[in-house]
């Protein structure tokens, strides 16, 4: 088995690939911001799998800062880049999210050049894929790239010119290192500990009753335990070097669906996830005083579908049920109570 490096190890995606990599016996080393979180991420870990804490080690790093970064990939056979600026609020300059995410990425390919490892696996996003263009009814593929030209969200416009960047460095003076990239959509399933991640706000906001109608409009969602399998995957599959991946969990779902899902599987413990779904004039209309609907403008009234042929082709994934994952993801948040909060 490898060592592997995976940055962000206390993110909802970064801490389950470390279960992943343990669990199928890798010896892994994974980079935080702050190392006080380092006895709370081995505690979650522990709870998953079992495994001999000198299988992992935690050090500091941070993507804006050039220290740490030699040591940390030093010996490294594999990195998972999994670690990308992200921000509560939405920031009043894209290039506050836009540079920390593409110099963070080159600084974490050119420590692994550098040391010979063999392989990085970026943790990219859909939203490198299908933002920025006109309605279609075909769904995204890996073809596809967000059009970072069109007025788009930063997020979206981060994680787009942080591959972008990471592709032309590797192709450029990347040596040795090969590159694959991993595109989730939208990352539901259970957590590991009592964080509250980004990606399960909507959920959880479903249950606490803070979703009074579904925005009307579809995108793609996936397991984070499939995501983390895809990751070791294309880390370790001859086939993937030089290639990126979706991972969605069949085809696009309504946010209403979402909603029905949790009363199907829950019962009354989603008696306060909403029954109906606005009038996309209503959306619309609302936009433009609230900020959240503002961000999904270009979402509002369509389906984002995308497709993970190429993955379960060329290197045999598969993703299982969105309805499991949607249940398990509330039991989860459920049992750490947080979906049985009252306030934001």
């Amino acid at each position: 088995m490898s060592q592997v490096l995976v940055t962000g190890g206390t993110g909802f995606i970064g801490s389950w690939c470390i279960q992943a990599l343990l669990e199928a016996g890798h010896t892994v080393r994974t980079t935080v911001r702050d190392l006080q979180r380092e006895p709370a991420l081995r505690s979650w870990l522990h709870a998953a799998t079992p495994f001999d804490d000198d299988r992992l080690t935690v050090v500091r790093a941070d993507l804006e800062q050039p220290e740490g970064w030699d040591a940390a990939v030093a010996d490294c056979e594999f990195v998972l880049h999994v670690a990308s600026p992200t921000l509560r609020h939405t920031p009043a300059n894209d290039d506050d999210l836009v540079v920390p995410a593409r110099e963070g990425a080159l600084r974490v390919l050119r420590a692994a050049r550098d040391a010979g490892v063999r392989r990085a696996v970026l943790t990219s996003a859909f939203g490198a894929i299908g933002i920025g263009h006109p309605p279609r009814s075909t769904p995204f593929t890996e073809e596809d790239w967000t059009n970072v030209d069109s007025d788009i969200p930063p997020y979206q416009r981060s994680k787009t010119l942080a591959e972008r960047a990471a592709w032309q460095f590797i192709q450029d003076e990347g040596g040795a290192l090969e590159l694959a990239a991993v595109h989730p959509v939208g990352v539901l399933g259970p957590l590991l500990g009592p964080d509250d991640p980004p990606s399960l706000r909507l959920v959880r906001r479903m249950l606490e009753g803070q979703v009074p109608a579904c925005p009307p409009f579809g995108m793609g969602f996936v397991d984070v335990r499939d995501v983390a399998d895809l990751h070791l995957r294309a880390m370790t599959d001859p086939a993937a070097a030089g290639e990126r991946f979706l991972a969605i969990a069949g085809h696009s779902l309504r946010v209403i669906d979402i909603a029905r899902i949790l009363h199907d599987r829950l019962g009354e413990r989603a008696a306060k996830a909403p029954t109906r779904e606005l009038p996309l004039w209503v959306a619309r209309a609302l936009g433009l005083v609230n900020p959240e609907l503002r961000l999904l403008r270009h979402q509002l009234g369509r389906d984002l579908d995308a497709t993970s042929t190429k993955a379960e082709k060329l290197l045999g994934w598969r993703a299982r049920p969105i309805a499991d994952t949607i249940e398990d993801t509330a039991e989860s948040l459920l049992a750490h109570g947080i979906g049985a909060r009252t306030g934001s």
